[in-house]
């Protein structure tokens, strides 16, 4: 019986020792604030911009246990944000736009918090051997997209400052899009630079045998993908979204600096990446969409309110809108790291 009595002292003993332990771990999740973010697509070379500063303690720091998933598309990353699966997202400002004028009553509409891709990586590609090589030349041809493509969508206002004319647009499953254009199935495709550009070549086609026209280049001065985050979540944790922003943009600034070291951590969260491959993409995404002249001259992380006005203008003349898109209520600065914070630019990528 004593010896019974002792073993249970000693049993309740050790599980009390062993709490006290886990006592200061509990305590310091406690006081972290957990952020479900998702990405706009797979674990491909931009989502490195993500999973550095989650893999080198940054948003730890802040206090924040983050997690990051991939996504499928901008328009689903905004709905699900919208609809309280994820607190932040990565998500084409023009996609955030078009749910805001179409779902203008709507609980918990995401709102734009930092400016990534200053410019849109929307381009058309189409092989040399067609002959395309201005704007003007897609006149009469088959584009191919699918329907939900940034560039596709926007494509009224690149006909509008090119005047293209008539086009046969062909909607595809986006795995489809860079065979068929290799195939021939189409003229030319719509698609971001760094994701079309290289899934062709792993086609077989050669980045010298490809024709890019790039939107900004031709008159499409939309913004790209943007920090978004729910509205009930950035009204309970404004302090967690300013730390969140903090931490993306020391990350940035060292993923700009060392693309291929980035990558090492990308091909941690996903291990059957081509390396190779994801650090040119990587580097691509930051020579055309993020260190941009036009993000150099606004401030990486920011935007500059008449090109916001007149993209609201803009994408909502093209997307055909039910109600016009109000500028302030898709974009908030209040949350920026201040501008010396964000002042990124000054390692070039190794």
């Amino acid at each position: 019986m004593i010896r019974s009595k002792r073993s249970t002292l000693a049993v309740l003993g050790a599980l009390a020792a062993g709490a006290l332990a886990a006592m200061p771990a509990l305590a310091q999740q406690a006081q972290e604030t957990a952020v479900k973010f998702q990405l706009d697509w797979r674990f491909e070379g931009p989502a490195a911009l993500f999973l550095w500063p989650a893999a080198r303690g940054y948003f730890k720091a802040e206090k924040l246990d983050v997690s990051v998933d991939a996504g499928n598309g901008s328009g689903a990353t905004v709905t699900r944000v919208a609809s309280g699966a994820y607190d932040m997202g990565f998500a084409d400002l023009a996609a955030l736009m078009e749910f805001h004028a179409n779902n203008p009553t709507a609980p918990n509409k995401p709102v734009a918090v930092m400016m990534v891709y200053n410019n849109t990586p929307a381009a058309v590609l189409s092989l040399k051997k067609t002959g395309i090589k201005t704007p003007r030349d897609l006149a009469g041809k088959k584009l191919g997209a699918p329907v939900f493509d940034a560039g596709r969508k926007a494509w009224p206002i690149f006909d509008k400052a090119n005047g293209v004319g008539r086009v046969e647009w062909v909607g595809m499953d986006p795995s489809l899009r860079e065979t068929m254009l290799a195939r021939g199935d189409v003229d030319a495709i719509t698609g971001f630079t760094f994701t079309s550009l290289l899934s062709l070549e792993a086609r077989g086609v050669k980045a010298e045998d490809v024709s890019v026209l790039p939107y900004p280049q031709y008159g499409v001065k939309l913004y790209g993908n943007a920090i978004i985050v729910g509205e009930e979540f950035l009204k309970k944790n404004p302090e967690a979204v300013r730390g969140f922003l903090r931490a993306f943009t020391k990350g940035a600034k060292e993923v700009i600096a060392d693309p291929k070291a980035a990558i090492d951590v990308l091909k941690q969260r996903d291990g059957l990446i081509n390396t190779a491959l994801e650090e040119r993409r990587l580097r691509l995404a930051i020579s055309t969409a993020v260190a941009t002249a036009d993000a150099r001259a606004e401030g990486f992380g920011a935007v500059q309110p008449p090109r916001l006005a007149l993209m609201a203008t803009q994408v909502a003349d093209a997307f055909n809108t039910k109600a016009r898109i109000a500028p302030e209520a898709v974009w908030s600065a209040a949350y920026l790291p201040a501008a010396a914070e964000r002042n990124i630019f000054g390692a070039a990528g190794k």
